[in-house]
């Protein structure tokens, strides 16, 4: 039996990414907050034995109890999709500390905590792997989403780790970046200064993301961007951040200014 972990999966690309599993062979938990949206996902999945375990990630009680469920009831892991995130749309001068330490719970802290808490049980699993899926702008930082960014990049550079100190058990850690995607992410992030949420008619969908999460499951490599432009404008940045900066600026419109000092 395969079994596979999937976080965030009462919608959007965890849902997705649940039912492409289930039909790759796979043996799903899925992990969220709400438990009837994750029986809707249950529901939709094909095979039988998949899990519905709700779990508030920003709790690290709760994350210890589902890590219980799962060594009581499979034993080990083959495979963990860390997709679960939420977003924030606003200006840094207008930063809410509660909705701040939201996103950090939910976007690196909860991540840091799956990943101690199941350690053990993807050493019991077969070729094991853990994916990530952060975005492309946690690596490439984008002005009214600074918080969403940063966390984003928290988590790109978790996996840099996890990847590394994993390598002995033969753990493979994936990072998954994403672009715009056609979900309902932006109607539900916070947007108290309602900033304009980015046009959706070219975005992929999430069944596109999850063909892309099953690949790496069945073949797993360090990182992989699914955006080609997003991916050079985060590879110029260290290297030459001012013509980042423009480049970004002009694809994103919206009257934002390339910094001249």
């Amino acid at each position: 039996m395969k079994r596979a972990l999937v976080t965030g999966a009462s919608s959007g690309i965890g849902a997705a990414a649940a039912c492409a599993l289930a039909e790759a062979g796979y043996t799903v938990a899925l992990l969220a907050r709400s438990v009837a949206p994750l029986q809707a996902t249950r529901a939709q999945l094909v095979g039988s034995g998949h899990l519905v375990i709700p779990c508030d990630l920003q709790d690290p009680a709760a994350i210890r109890a589902a890590a219980g469920v799962l060594s009581s009831t499979w034993g080990g892991l083959e495979l963990v999709v860390a997709n679960a995130g939420i977003g924030y749309r606003a200006l840094l001068a207008e930063l809410d500390d509660d909705l701040l330490d939201r996103v950090f719970a939910t976007n690196v802290l909860a991540p840091m905590r799956l990943a101690r808490e199941l350690y053990a049980l993807l050493k019991q699993g077969n070729e094991p792997v853990w994916i990530n899926v952060s975005s492309v702008v946690g690596r490439r930082g984008v002005p009214g989403q600074a918080a969403y960014s940063a966390s984003k990049a928290a988590l790109s550079s978790l996996s840099e780790a996890m990847r590394v100190e994993w390598a002995r058990d033969r753990i493979a850690v994936c990072t998954l970046n994403p672009a715009l995607t056609a979900t309902g992410f932006f109607e539900a992030q916070p947007n108290p200064g309602a900033l304009p949420n980015p046009d959706l008619a070219s975005a992929a969908g999430p069944e596109d993301v999850a063909r892309e999460i099953v690949q790496l499951a069945r073949k797993p490599e360090p990182e992989r961007s699914l955006r080609w432009k997003w991916w050079l404008l985060g590879a110029l940045t260290p290297i030459f951040p001012r013509l980042s900066d423009r480049l970004l600026v002009k694809r994103l419109g919206g009257g934002w200014s390339a910094p001249e000092r």
